[in-house]
């Protein structure tokens, strides 16, 4: 939950996740719909389905225990090799290293690296440097949990973007320190261009009872497996504007790549030319909850249209 989400946010839902699956068996015998409606609001919905998967995997093929082996945890859906550095360190006490951005901050820093983190060599350099620094302890009284946690806090809340060097216990031996270099690195990698726009239609199908039409979405891509209206996307705006007669105000919804522009346009006939012969679609009372929770901008859309 806090990959890409701070952690203010994630606490609440965190606490009702850990409720609602309060173990790997739990979490693995339950519908995607309960997980997605447990992650609905946080958006990155890849990762609620990553979760579910995994579960799933640990109960058929690890007999429901949680595995330790850096290779075994990797195959887990959405565990890449710092996640699974991470869960040995701190769930088994076993040596594992990480390289998340905290990490790759302070040892860009600490090695004067002049070359982006996100390039392919660099990174290589830096798993190298990170395993180096690993410490290989003991069985008896080890802190690989202690290591993992101080290594991300050290980047977290002192080699921060804005770092503190008077504090940080690291400072008498930083490169970047002595070069008087600590704000220009890591390199920062080219400024992106704006994020484009994409064009849709959100079709509001309302039956006579004043019900609205959802649809699962594909797995993948955006809202993947969640309910939703239909959408229909355009190559340009103006395409969109011409068929929204009846529509609501534009509103966007900005994705990590893209911003999604959508006008939601009411129809409250119910022959649509095929839209609602979906196998995978359910009528839905504004009034109820929704099976596996709604996209955010999806759920203020009904909540406007319960006001009014």
């Amino acid at each position: 939950m806090l990959q890409q989400t701070q952690v203010a946010t994630v606490i609440p839902y965190f606490e009702n996740f850990v409720k609602s699956f309060p173990s790997v068996a739990d979490l693995a015998n339950a519908e995607l719909d309960q997980v997605l409606s447990s992650w609905a609001g946080l958006g990155y919905y890849a990762r609620a389905r990553n979760l579910h998967a995994a579960a799933i995997k640990i109960r058929d093929e690890f007999a429901g225990e949680f595995p330790s082996g850096q290779q075994d945890l990797e195959s887990l859906p959405g565990v890449g090799r710092s996640t699974a550095g991470a869960i040995r360190a701190q769930a088994f006490s076993l040596r594992g290293v990480i390289l998340d951005g905290n990490v790759r901050r302070v040892l860009c820093r600490f090695y004067a690296i002049d070359s982006s983190p996100m390039q392919a060599d660099t990174q290589k350099q830096l798993w190298q440097l990170a395993d180096s620094h690993t410490p290989n302890f003991p069985s008896s009284g080890n802190r690989h949990a202690d290591y993992a946690q101080a290594i991300m806090d050290l980047g977290a809340t002192v080699c921060a973007r804005q770092p503190k060097c008077e504090i940080c216990p690291l400072r008498t031996d930083c490169l970047a320190n002595a070069q008087g270099r600590q704000n220009e690195l890591p390199i920062k990698k080219a400024k992106q261009a704006d994020k484009p726009v994409r064009y849709a239609n959100m079709l509001i199908y309302q039956n006579p009872q004043g019900e609205v039409f959802l649809e699962r979405r594909p797995p993948t891509g955006i809202w993947g497996g969640m309910l939703c209206p239909p959408v229909i996307y355009f190559d340009s705006e103006r395409e969109a504007f011409l068929g929204s007669e009846g529509g609501l105000p534009l509103r966007r919804h900005t994705f990590s790549h893209f911003h999604l522009d959508f006008i939601p346009v009411i129809n409250n006939q119910e022959e649509s030319d095929g839209v609602l012969d979906s196998d995978d679609g359910l009528w839905y009372n504004l009034n109820s909850s929704a099976p596996g929770g709604l996209p955010a901008p999806v759920s203020k859309l009904f909540e406007e249209l319960r006001r009014s």
